[in-house]
């Protein structure tokens, strides 16, 4: 695509976009759990409110992360975004600033990386990416990397300071249409 920075016409009509990544449930001999991972925004080409929620709940509520951010385009594959962030879990709840980048790497790599400040002051920061591998028109395969590093230790969570998760994946999916995709 050629480069469009410096395009005086933006088209100001209000869109949206809505993203269910995951959405599972378990069953089984204990408690029967949920969990997701969905995305989405409204807005303008240029101007978007995003939304991010990702958990885990099985009887009770694991874990969840919600966060309510405002992106502005800064090139063309590429967002900076600011909010909040609500870590949600059972007995130690938090909110914390969030500001970063997501976008299209070169190569097609989706990347999100986002820095958190904590009202304790404590930081980390999450590093997303992820990859669609096309085998053929509909069926998909998706390597994707995820961690987190944090700044100082959260002994009341069991974090220690440094890289505190990694979580590689690999998603073999079918698009019988592109608005649906099983996996």
């Amino acid at each position: 695509f050629p480069d469009v920075q410096g395009h005086s016409v933006h088209d100001g009509a209000v869109n949206y976009f809505v993203l269910f990544d995951q959405f599972e449930g378990q069953a089984g001999d204990g408690p029967e759990g949920v969990s997701w991972d969905t995305k989405g925004w409204v807005g303008t080409d240029r101007n978007r409110l995003w939304f991010r929620s990702e958990g885990d709940r099985s009887g009770r509520l694991e874990q969840a992360q919600t966060n309510l951010l405002y992106g502005r385009a800064i090139s063309r594959w590429w967002d900076v975004i600011a909010g909040v962030r609500l870590d949600t879990l059972p007995d130690t709840p938090r909110t914390a600033v969030a500001f970063g980048v997501q976008g299209l790497a070169p190569y097609w790599f989706e990347v999100e990386a986002s820095a958190y400040v904590e009202t304790s002051g404590r930081t980390h920061v999450r590093i997303e990416t992820e990859y669609d591998l096309l085998l053929t028109n509909r069926l998909v395969l998706q390597p994707l990397v995820e961690f987190e590093i944090y700044g100082r230790a959260d002994m009341e969570r069991r974090i220690h300071a440094g890289v505190s998760t990694g979580e590689p994946g690999l998603r073999l999916r079918y698009e019988p249409r592109r608005e649906f995709a099983p996996y």
